[in-house]
């Protein structure tokens, strides 16, 4: 009997497939596209209002502070999520996949890591200009390399829940387009219960200190301030394995229909 969790050659063999069906049509380098624009001209911003008056915070924290940042992640997970399960289901070849034999876990876990992959390397242009604004700025303070690490991190771990929670919207359906309208829809509102805690702020009762848990501005905030708390990294992981569990038991149900 195979004991093991993951098969690593069907598990490699998957990722590469899904990675294959982005780079392959134009939406991967669309996506990677837009985002770089969007960091670019965040950036840019920040930087011409260094240069007519100092800031009160450090551009690290900054600029994850604008909407350019919340706005690549509502809408760029999804768009990355939503062909995931729903496309092979409308073209057909998602029964064929499963007649192979893999199982529902590793299709799974291997759509997750692709899509992070995708995730991950949108992000690269803000890397590129963090080295550039740390080579250009006279002034030490404006950045931290400790905070840009931790935000990074931060980065990583709120794209775990919302790609997670992008492949369980696609795998409840076969339209692309709805797949993605479920993901924004359950990321817009998650952001948003991030500021109840600031209406919160001053109570101590169990509600508040709920809405403080899952405040994901505010884990933003101790992220860009070099603050990695365990306890935003248990969340984050928690929810996201929460999700990938829901995605499975979806997948795994179809076997019975």
């Amino acid at each position: 009997m195979n004991l093991k969790l993951i098969d690593t050659r069907v598990f490699l063999a998957l990722v590469r497939r899904e990675l294959e069906g982005y780079f392959f049509w134009m939406s991967g380098y669309a996506i990677l596209a837009v985002v770089a624009f969007l960091t670019g001209l965040g950036f840019t911003q920040l930087i011409h209002v260094f240069s007519v008056s100092p800031a009160e915070a450090p551009i690290t924290e900054l600029f994850f502070e604008t909407y350019y940042f919340w706005f690549i992640l509502l809408l760029a997970t999804p768009i990355l999520t939503m062909r995931s399960f729903a496309l092979e289901k409308f073209s057909g070849t998602f029964e064929t996949l499963m007649t192979t034999p893999v199982r529902d876990w590793e299709v799974t876990i291997a759509k997750f890591t692709a899509s992070m992959i995708l995730y991950l390397i949108i992000w690269i242009p803000l890397i590129i200009y963090i080295g550039l604004i740390q080579s250009n700025l006279s002034e030490p303070t404006q950045t931290d390399t400790g905070a840009w690490l931790a935000a990074l991190i931060g980065i990583f771990l709120i794209g775990c829940l919302y790609v997670s929670m992008g492949c369980f919207a696609s795998s409840l359906t076969q339209n692309q387009i709805i797949a993605a309208i479920l993901s924004f829809a359950l990321g817009v509102g998650l952001f948003f219960l991030s500021f109840v805690s600031y209406q919160l702020e001053d109570a101590s009762n169990l509600v508040a200190a709920s809405a403080r848990h899952i405040s994901m501005v505010r884990h933003m905030k101790d992220f860009v301030r070099g603050v990695v708390d365990t306890r935003h990294v248990v969340f984050y992981l928690s929810a996201t394995g929460f999700f990938l569990f829901l995605t499975w038991k979806t997948i795994e149900s179809r076997r019975w229909k």
